[in-house]
């Protein structure tokens, strides 16, 4: 029997991060607005980006992971196109002989997890959630080897 997935609004709620009150207004304004849910929730300041993120994971069952201090294989970045690091905002973590992993803030976005799954190929996409702040500093990083390497030549 399949599992059917929770919604958001439900799991943030389940882990007493927001209220019924809360999730009631903030849908309210997602009608007019078209945004996302935790957009909303996280303009409104009810929710950190962090609480989004870890709710997401266990909505989709995709592993939430802490990009700070992490170390930052830059062979495997070279790997994919800039194009996928500064424009899609998806960020090589790790490989192994079948999967790499790439860290994502959003899994709806289907353009990105298209373009993702292209590059990957050979190997197995496997994806992990990260907060926005976290991709943002890899990237800084990213740019800062980058620029080293160019400055070598």
């Amino acid at each position: 029997m399949d599992r059917i997935q929770k919604l958001l609004g439900e799991i943030l709620i389940e882990k007493g991060i927001i209220n019924s009150e809360q999730l009631k207004a903030a849908l309210e304004e997602q009608r007019t607005s078209k945004e996302f849910l935790g957009t909303i929730l996280i303009r409104k300041t009810q929710i950190k980006e962090e609480d989004l993120l870890q709710a997401l994971s266990e909505q989709f069952n995709v592993p939430f992971v802490r990009l700070k201090n992490k170390y930052l294989d830059w062979k495997l970045m070279k790997q994919f196109s800039p194009s996928l690091i500064l424009d899609y905002r998806c960020f090589p973590v790790e490989k192994d002989d079948l999967t790499v992993t790439i860290a994502i803030t959003n899994p709806l976005d289907m353009w990105a997890l298209q373009k993702c799954e292209e590059e990957a190929r050979p190997m197995r996409l496997k994806l992990v959630l990260a907060t926005q702040s976290d991709i943002q500093e890899a990237i800084e990083r990213y740019q800062q080897y980058m620029r080293g390497n160019i400055s070598k030549m």
